[in-house]
This record gives C-alpha cells, structure tokens and sequence, in this order.
C-alpha cells in the first residue's frame, strides 16, 4: 500500500518508522469505504437496514454518491441491492474512479471544481426529480464532496466560484469556515439538494472534517444548515478576502442578508435519514489497534487536531521530546495517536507541499537525536494538498540529513516548500489514491 517504503526505512530509525508504517497501511485498510458500508448496510427481503434502523423498499432505489469514496461506497451498494436500483450516478475525484455496473460515474475536479463538478450535479439533480413518494433515494457521502458537487447559484459563474474557493484554501479558514461560504453561493449545499424530494432518504456519510458535524462534511448535502449569510459574509471579511472575491459572490450574498435571496435548509426533514458510518474517532481506533497489536501501549491524544500545520507539527514533536526524556505523560516505549485536520496559511508565492508535510517536516528539529522516535503524517486519502504524496514522515536523523544537504527547514517551512526538503530526506510517503478520506493521522512512535 505505501509504494516507497523500501526508501523510507533504507536508514535512520528502522524499527519506529516500520511501526509507523504498518499502523498507516492498517488504518487506511480498515477504513476502506467499501468494507464500511457492508459493515453498516444489510438488506433483510425487502428491507433496508441500517444501523438497526429499517427501511421497506417499495417502489424504487436510486443512488447518489459523492466524494473520494463515492465509488467503493457505491460498488457495495451495488452488491447489496443489484437489480433493485434503478438508476445512480458516482461523482469522484480524477483517478479515483472504478467500475460500476448499475451506477454511472463522473470524475470531477478536487480541490478545484471544474466544468465536470457542475455535470455530475446536473445528473444528480435529474435523478432526485425522479424520485418518487415510494421511492428510496441513498445518498453515499465522503470527503471532498464539496468541490466534486457543484451548481452554483444564479449569476454566479462556475469560474467566480473556482475563484471563491481559491482565495478560501489559501487564506487558512477552517474547513467549517469554507464550508459556510460555500453553502450559501450553491444551489445543492446546505441541505438543499434533498429539501424536496418525496421518498424516504437514507444518507451514509463518512466523516473527513473535525468533530464529525454532519453539516460541514461535504457541505451538508442532506443536513440541515444552522450557518447563515451573514455567517459567510463574516468568514470572507475575517479572512481578509471579501474584497478580493468576485463581485457575484459578494453581490450575492449582501442580497441574502437582506432576505432576497433563499437561505440553506434550516429544519430536519422527517423523511431524511442520516448515518455517520465511519470518522476520525474510528480511524483513531484502527492505529491503536494495530500498535496494541505489534506489542506497543497506544494513546489516542486527540481526534480533533487543528492548527496551522507547521506549529501543530512543533507541538506533538515536543510531546514526543518529554516522553523520550521524562517518562511523561506516557512511559516509553509508546505510539502516541492524533486524528484531525491542519491548515496551511499562504501568503505570496508558495512552493511545493501540503498540511501533512508541513507537519511532519516542522516536527524534525525537536525529534533529533531522540534515536529510536518518528512522525508520521498523512492524509489518509492519499493526496496531501496539490500533490502526489499522502504526506511526510521524519525520524531523529532526518534533521542531520537535511543541514548535510544545506536545507534550512525553516526557510522550507516559510517558503511552504517542505515536499521538496522531505523529498531529499526520503521521508515523504506515497500511497496513491486510497479512494477513502477519513481526516489526517498522525502517528508517533517512541522507542
């Protein structure tokens, strides 16, 4: 699963950086979509169940996916129910996509939007029109749904909202933040993709945002929506972007706050039906597993980790240093656990990387010489930021290796360039699409 682990572990802390990897390899199986949606799903004659709750099929079965894990979701489904689905449609990310036979899928752009995230929309919508007041439509919902459905608001442009959404992903807003300006410039976010469907809805949701808030994953595309106009007019001002967003946007938005324009879904549907099936706190679970499996005591510290990535990363290294040194808070020998999802604030030009390498790459000056510790941090999607690593992992000898190099860290750091400082210490991590997106993982080993 991790494609360069050979070169990871041809030097430095062998036995901590294997650790490491075998807790990745086993999360990232675990929390296959796939096996998730069988676990969570059964179909019982002409029943539906889900999580203890039944559904009776009656008339029709429509399906539509959306996310990272759209298709593996979507394939179970498949198997599930075979021909009792009438039509579906997968909306996934390029490369992410697999063979269904029933369900139609379209890759889209991630983390921008492009003309493809506005076709699968268009294909989503003609088929919940379809769905009728003995039909059941399932909505499959994973990370990155947000840029992969797309249908923005009238007079706004699909390129005003690529703009929008640049400006966001570098202005370090928080996923949630994103998010609420997000939902209020698109026709399908918050909650309103489902407000006027007839059937019964049954919405499987794999979390990929902190605190696992149903209305942020995705945009809320079956969820009610507690954030408002003003909400979104305070997350672009707050930022420093409301006057660089483009004048659709933010024409839009000053008619909604004076009640000209329609606001997300703001009340439960009684016929909507949504199940958190997987999230950061089980993926959190997944490492200690493995770790207590390998033989070594597991903490979970946290399944809510934020922060700017680089001083998130100097924290867990210098919680690393105190249970290397001191004993405390845990004993070693110790694999220390943290789940959640950084940010990276650019401003100006900026090189090669993303959260996860920051991350790891900041945390190699507190850990050296501490022989026998490593970090490791990944997106367990497999794609940290615009590249083609999940992410960066770095032991007591990464920092010597990038000073023989001339490689200031800091200077990688402040130039946002950390892909190429872990690329010379051979501590970035490859694992290709993983087709699931849980948060990232962070995990410590101290020997």
């Amino acid at each position: 699963m991790i494609k360069n682990k050979d070169e990871i572990l041809s030097f430095g802390d062998v036995e901590a950086k294997d650790t490491a990897l075998q807790i990745v390899e086993h999360v990232i199986s675990k929390a296959d979509p796939y096996r998730i949606v069988k676990e969570s799903v059964r179909v019982e004659g002409s029943r539906i169940v889900v999580e203890g709750r039944s559904f009776e099929i009656v008339g029709d079965i429509y399906v539509v996916a959306i996310g990272k894990a759209s298709c593996p979701m979507a394939k179970a489904i498949e198997e599930l129910l075979g021909s009792k689905i009438k039509e579906g449609i997968a909306i996934t990310k390029y490369g992410y996509a697999i063979p269904l036979s029933r369900i139609d899928v379209v890759e889209a752009g991630h983390p921008i939007p492009d003309e493809n995230s506005v076709r699968g929309a268009e294909k989503a919508i003609e088929i919940v029109k379809k769905v009728g007041k003995n039909d059941i439509l399932i909505v499959l919902v994973s990370g990155g749904g947000s840029a992969l459905f797309v249908m923005p608001e009238d007079g706004i442009s699909l390129q005003d909202k690529i703009k929008t959404n640049e400006l966001l992903l570098k202005s370090g807003a928080k996923i949630h933040e994103i998010n609420t300006v997000r939902k209020h410039i698109s026709k399908v976010k918050g909650g309103k993709f489902v407000k006027d469907v007839k059937g019964e809805v049954i919405s499987l949701i794999i979390s990929d945002v902190v605190g696992d808030n149903l209305e942020v994953i995705a945009s809320g595309i079956t969820v009610k929506d507690p954030t408002t106009f003003e909400d979104a007019y305070k997350v672009l001002r707050n930022h420093s972007i409301w006057d660089k967003v483009p004048e659709s946007v933010k024409k839009h938005i000053e008619l909604g706050m004076k009640g000209m324009r329609e606001e997300t879904l703001k009340e439960d549907l009684k016929n909507v039906h949504n199940f958190l099936i997987c999230s950061s706190k089980k993926v959190c679970e997944f490492a200690r597993e493995k770790a207590k499996e390998l033989g070594y005591p597991a903490h979970i510290v946290t399944s809510a980790l934020e922060g700017e990535a680089k001083h998130v990363g100097t924290v867990i290294a210098s919680i690393v240093q105190e249970v290397w040194k001191n004993d405390r808070p845990f004993k070693r020998p110790a694999v220390l656990i943290f789940g959640g999802e950084t940010t990276v604030t650019i401003a100006g030009k900026a090189g090669k990387g993303g959260p996860n390498q920051e991350l790891a790459l900041s945390s190699a000056k507190k850990i050296a010489k501490l022989r026998g510790c490593c970090i490791i941090s990944i997106d367990t999607d497999g794609t940290d930021g615009p590249t083609d690593a999940a992410g960066g992992i770095v032991d007591s000898h990464t920092l010597a290796v990038l000073e023989a190099n001339g490689i200031d860290v800091d200077e990688y750091l402040n130039n946002h360039n950390a892909y190429e400082a872990l690329k010379v210490a051979k501590g970035l991590v490859f694992t290709g699409a993983t087709k699931t997106n849980v948060n990232s993982l962070v995990v410590a080993v101290v020997l």
